[in-house]
């Protein structure tokens, strides 16, 4: 299994979601960004009961479930607009499993959990209950545990580690 990042997505501004603030404005970045063990260096995450530390460090989420919804919606879906901080193209992250490890240029990351989505996605999205509707159909996402820390940009390989 291969892929490619195809963005790098940190928080573009703080907005207003419907019950708390939200870093869910995430928005692509040119260029190398560092990764350490809570996540992208330049990113944020507001509610860190739900969102964020070591078992959460990153979400990823697929451009080919982005391009679905983008269709089920008749509307543009571009990176980051999930919230997600890496966008890949060529990897079954809907069906990634558990425990499964992918190499990124020279970060390794475990995929922890797939995303429970709360109501901000639904603010964000301007749909009334899209969460569940998200929810619903499992193109969810992955969150991710970073193992070795390193630097990513868009371009950057997606493996999947068998040695690690």
């Amino acid at each position: 299994m291969s892929g490619v990042l195809v963005a790098v997505n940190v928080v573009h501004e703080l907005i207003r979601g419907p019950t708390r603030w939200t870093a869910i404005d995430k928005r692509p970045v040119n260029g190398p960004v560092s990764v350490g063990v809570l996540g992208l260096i330049g990113d944020r995450q507001c509610d860190t009961r739900y969102h964020g530390g070591p078992d959460k460090a990153l979400y990823a989420y697929a451009a080919e479930d982005a391009d679905w919804w983008a269709a089920e919606l008749g509307r543009e879906i571009p990176p980051g607009l999930f919230g997600e901080n890496l966008t890949t193209r060529g990897l079954d992250v809907t069906g990634a499993a558990v425990g499964e490890r992918w190499r990124i240029g020279e970060v390794l990351v475990e995929v922890r959990s797939p995303r429970t989505p709360c109501g901000n996605l639904s603010g964000r999205m301007g749909i009334r209950r899209f969460h569940q509707r998200f929810a619903r159909t499992g193109r969810v996402g992955v969150y991710l545990k970073v193992l070795q820390t390193g630097t990513i940009q868009a371009g950057d390989p997606i493996t999947l580690d068998a040695d690690a």
